[in-house]
């Protein structure tokens, strides 16, 4: 099947998953590749529940150990299904799957996070998984806003793509040694954040109380301080069809978080990415920083456990924790495989209370599973227990980020990052960045309306 590169309105190319997803809106895709070589159209069979099934790690050799003990323990359990692992790395995972969509090859079961969901599903490469929970042991042991991301994360009001296993969220890392010095308050509102922002700096001495990131991954982040701030709990207004991103309080909100920058920040925020930005705050002269569960063990080697703590994002007016998407990672079945019932077997002892209590406990990450979301190695992982918490608590509003658009990548990161970096140089007003962002957000959002109609 040839695929041509289209260009939107906008001049930007899109993505396999943008062509994929017309394609299958418009139905063209169901005729391509069903000769049984496993490329999509292609809807497999239950199988027998016993076999070989193949399972391709999303995030290949950052989780290879994990998954292999998970597998070696679900095999035991299960001596007539073998499940032969492939590692792939996250950044070669979506592109991966892309090829064997169009030339064959997908595995019986897969990671499927919320930022591919979408792209994947709408390729019709993806098994619908409601029914199967529903009927499973897992049925009501799942944590209800995972599910609820992922399926949002899918574009689908009601079939279930992936099976959550965990959540990477977001955390704000403080050092309680520098705000006992000055004797300031835990950060946990925004106003106490700003203050100890501005307390905690010394550029004389290379001190700073934060440390923004303006490089790559920029746009979620300082979404997530946006509407933790304004408090605005929905993504699209009422309508479902234009943006909240440039509400005026949205726009306040990011103007006060843009001007931290080289005030009480560091100058080389401006092209750091996640990696430069832990290190940086590793280093030890910066009070505090956003980032996720991921870094954790980088700041228990540097500081030691007693010297930070990880807390959930601050809250914003009248004691409302409202936060952006929530990464959430999951498993899902590839519609082209022959051996479905085993696939699903081998979801439901992953996301089961031990195996998914073993997996994110090596991974540092929050729980799918809600009796596993209370074992006891979460109590000794602060900032794990205190996301956990906050996800299951009731406290914590979560915007739904739109992954489902075929665009959302290109807008947030390409088209957009370097926008960003013009916001904290002064180049360019945050209201103009976010009216800008907002109108390629109602055009995409438009098309993706107007496909479904189709």
């Amino acid at each position: 099947m040839k695929i041509s590169i289209l260009r939107n309105s906008r001049g930007a190319s899109r993505t396999p998953a943008a062509l994929a997803l017309g394609a299958a809106l418009a139905l063209t895709l169901t005729a391509c590749g069903d000769d049984g070589s496993g490329a999509a159209g292609d809807d497999g069979a239950e199988g027998s529940g016993t076999g070989k099934i193949v399972f391709w790690d999303n995030n290949g050799g950052v989780r290879t150990d994990i998954w292999k003990e998970i597998i070696a323990d679900f095999e035991k359990a299960n001596p007539d299904i073998d499940v032969e692992y492939v590692g792939v790395a996250s950044t070669e995972y979506q592109s991966k799957v892309d090829t064997a969509i169009q030339g064959g090859g997908l595995p019986d079961v897969g990671g499927v996070g919320a930022a591919m969901a979408a792209g994947i599903a709408a390729q019709n490469a993806l098994e619908p998984l409601q029914d199967r929970l529903a009927e499973s042991s897992l049925d009501g042991k799942l944590n209800e806003s995972m599910i609820e991301s992922l399926k949002a994360a899918g574009g689908s009001e009601e079939d279930l793509y992936s099976i959550p296993t965990s959540a990477n969220n977001g955390v704000l890392y403080y050092r309680t040694d520098l705000f006992e010095k000055e004797g300031l308050k835990e950060p946990s509102t925004w106003d106490a954040f700003y203050e100890a922002a501005e307390k905690l700096t010394d550029a004389k001495n290379n001190a700073f109380g934060y440390t923004i990131r303006g490089g790559a991954g920029s746009i979620a982040q300082a979404l997530d301080a946006m509407y933790g701030q304004s408090g605005i709990t929905s993504f699209w207004d009422e309508s479902g069809e234009k943006t909240t991103l440039n509400d005026p309080k949205n726009v306040e909100a990011l103007e006060k978080y843009a001007a931290l920058y080289k005030k009480t920040t560091p100058s080389a925020d401006l092209n750091n990415d996640f990696t430069k930005m832990v290190a940086q705050y590793d280093s030890g002269t910066i009070g505090m920083l956003n980032h996720n569960l991921g870094s954790y063990q980088d700041h228990v080697k540097a500081f030691g456990a007693d010297k930070f703590r990880g807390i959930p994002q601050p809250t914003g007016p009248g004691g409302k924790r409202v936060q952006v998407s929530n990464p959430v990672d999951g498993l899902g079945i590839y519609k082209t495989s022959e051996n479905k019932e085993a696939a699903w077997k081998f979801i439901e002892f992953a996301a089961g209370h031990e195996a998914n209590s073993k997996f994110n406990e090596s991974a540092g990450q929050v729980p799918a599973n809600t009796e596993a979301a209370k074992d006891e190695w979460i109590t000794k992982a602060e900032p794990t227990k205190l996301a956990a918490d906050a996800l299951s608590d009731g406290s914590t509003t979560i915007v739904q980020l739109p992954y489902y658009l075929p665009d959302w990548n290109t807008l947030s990161k390409t088209d957009n990052e370097p926008n960003f970096q013009k916001v904290l140089l002064g180049d360019m007003s945050a209201k103009d960045f976010l009216d800008t962002m907002a109108d390629q957000l109602n055009e995409a959002q438009a098309e993706w309306n107007e496909q479904k109609k189709g």
